[in-house]
């Protein structure tokens, strides 16, 4: 997933998604849902969104299994651009998959959106 978000190929990164997925952002900047449910919304919301930031790299990633084989928790470091001031972010988000069948279910991202909500300042 991360590899193919950098590349900036929305088709594969989609086909990554069940269908019944669900997406879930607990912390976030105003104006982010906090939940997405299904594939079509969330491909609507990257539709939508997926202009606004830009990221350029991910650094530090660790993988971490739990007692759930489908569960994965990920800790990565996302280097990025605002691109409605230009300004530079950094943020360490943590991300609870569930993967079944080679597709993610549940996407849960806790995200601090301060870095993000200071480079959207101009």
């Amino acid at each position: 997933m991360l590899r193919t978000s950098l590349a900036g190929d929305t088709e594969r990164l989609l086909e990554l998604m069940a269908p019944d997925v669900v997406v879930e952002w607990p912390y976030r900047p105003e104006g982010v849902p906090g939940e997405l449910r299904g594939r079509q919304a969330f491909a609507a919301f990257v539709a939508e969104h997926g202009g606004a930031i830009t990221f350029h790299e991910y650094t530090g990633v660790e993988m971490h299994q739990t007692l759930d084989p489908e569960v994965v928790i990920v800790e990565y470091t996302v280097h990025g651009t605002v691109t409605a001031t230009g300004r530079p972010f950094e943020q360490r988000p943590v991300t609870v998959l569930r993967v079944r069948d080679g597709q993610v279910v549940t996407y849960r991202d806790y995200v601090n959106p301060l870095p993000v909500m200071e480079a959207l300042r101009l």
